[in-house]
């Protein structure tokens, strides 16, 4: 009986009941083991890029929501302030159709003419014409603005020293910063000369002077 040296030949041991088709399947599953990991790599580099290409998507159509909500919000104020700017209009000519009433209602009251009946009615008018934001404006003694009243009547007084409302002649009325009519006022300057001091200015204080010496 000799002994049996292993040499570099030496098969695996295969089951005696194993068929030759087994055999070269155990054979061969080394072999097909070692590519699984390159596999597993694309389909995570494939997902990556799926939802890089999804979050780009949602950025875009997030900022499209956001632009539209914006264009949204500046329509509505514009809207809002347009149906303001109507309204306003709208109350501004119905009570500048009112202003020759108060006119009459203002005169019938300087002279004494408003008692029983019309008074009433005059005070109910007044009433809800300053609940529509109607304000009367114009007072002997306030400077003149050519922006606010409308001089009727010029002349000169020694007791200004500068262009002032000496008599309303009609009251102005305005709604809020808008003025529906100016105030129509008599006005007064300062005397030419009555400010100076030496020379050609003072003449004329001693011409005026002239009757008491008389």
């Amino acid at each position: 009986m000799t002994e049996e040296t292993p040499g570099f030949d030496e098969k695996p041991e295969v089951p005696s009941d194993a068929t030759p088709e087994d055999a070269a399947q155990g054979a061969g599953s080394a072999d097909q083991a070692g590519p699984a990991p390159a596999g597993e790599e694309l389909v995570e580099v494939g997902l990556q890029a799926q939802l890089d290409q999804a979050q780009s998507a949602l950025n875009e159509r997030t900022a499209d929501l956001q632009r539209l909500q914006a264009e949204y919000q500046n329509y509505r104020r514009r809207v809002e302030r347009d149906r303001a700017t109507v309204k306003e209009i709208a109350v501004a000519n119905l009570l500048a159709e009112l202003l020759p009433t108060l006119d009459d209602v203002g005169r019938a009251r300087d002279h004494g003419e408003l008692v029983g009946g019309f008074k009433s009615v005059a005070e109910s008018l007044e009433t809800v014409v300053a609940k529509m934001g109607l304000q009367q404006f114009g007072k002997e003694g306030e400077p003149f603005d050519p922006l606010v009243h409308e001089a009727l009547m010029h002349s000169y007084a020694p007791d200004v020293t500068e262009t002032t409302c000496v008599q309303i002649l009609q009251p102005g009325y305005r709604i809020g910063e808008r003025t529906i009519r100016p105030a129509r006022v008599a006005v007064a300057e300062p005397q030419p000369g009555a400010q100076k001091g030496d020379g050609e200015g003072d003449e004329p204080a001693e011409e005026s002077g002239g009757p008491d010496k008389g």
